[in-house]
């Protein structure tokens, strides 16, 4: 398992038969998530749906290989609320300050015109041996179409193939601070106030065995530095070694 602060070697892979099998999953992943624009939809007409708490109380969570303890008001599902082995837990916080829901905050959580608010986490057990960095050069990159563009805060945007599964949705990219790439998939709104706080997605490496997928709204692409680090401290602050 590849820790996210180490820098990976973009070299030339084994096999053609590896190459392969990650455009399989890739494809496989875009087709089954459906686009970020139904996620934005699902995230922002649901949000008040989701059974928020107050309490801190602590949640010790295994996945996997990793052991996580969360606060209650942090896991926006009821039903994950509870110490024990899970496949995934999912993880609400406000920007910048990575708190889970309470009272001061009550409006952040319940006001859907405000997406730049809050950042969303879904944390399981890692099935593929690359994060979203790891799989810019084997298997993204071939999927760019034209040629790249500016971006905000020093990213470069990319438009994708026709055929490539990906619709409308762009890739932004840009060398890390901590990692020789950095890489999020985005489906960019025609206008500001059409922003949701699924715009856009990434996922990293964390723990032993940990992939962290974490949605954001394009509003906040200015800040993409400092989102990866936030989100990448925080997990590595809940795990208990």
């Amino acid at each position: 398992m590849t820790d996210t602060g180490t820098v990976e070697n973009h070299g030339p892979l084994i096999s053609a038969r590896f190459i392969c099998t990650l455009t399989a999953i890739v494809v496989g992943l875009a087709v089954s998530t459906a686009g970020l624009s139904v996620a934005g939809r699902w995230y922002g007409e649901n949000l008040a749906l989701a059974g928020h708490t107050t309490s801190v109380a602590e949640n010790d969570i295994f996945i996997g290989q990793d052991h996580l303890r969360l606060p209650s008001n942090a896991i926006r599902f009821e039903g994950q609320r509870a110490t024990g082995l899970s496949e995934r837990v999912d993880l609400y916080l406000t920007w910048p300050d990575m708190n889970g829901y309470t009272d001061e905050t009550r409006a952040l959580f319940n006001d859907v015109s405000k997406p730049d608010s809050l950042i969303f986490l879904e944390v399981s057990q890692s099935t593929m041996s690359r994060d979203m960095s790891g799989r810019l050069e084997p298997i993204y990159r071939h999927l760019f179409d034209g040629a790249p563009s500016p971006g905000p805060a020093g990213l470069t945007r990319h438009s994708m193939k026709a055929n490539s599964g990906y619709g409308a949705e762009v890739f932004f990219t840009a060398p890390g601070a901590t990692k020789a790439l950095y890489a999020v998939r985005c489906l960019i709104p025609d206008i500001a106030d059409a922003s949701t706080s699924a715009d856009c997605q990434r996922d990293i490496h964390a723990g032993s065995d940990l992939v962290v997928l974490y949605r954001f709204s394009s509003q906040l692409l200015p800040q993409w530095q400092a989102i990866d680090a936030a989100v990448l401290d925080y997990i590595n602050g809940k795990l208990v070694r």
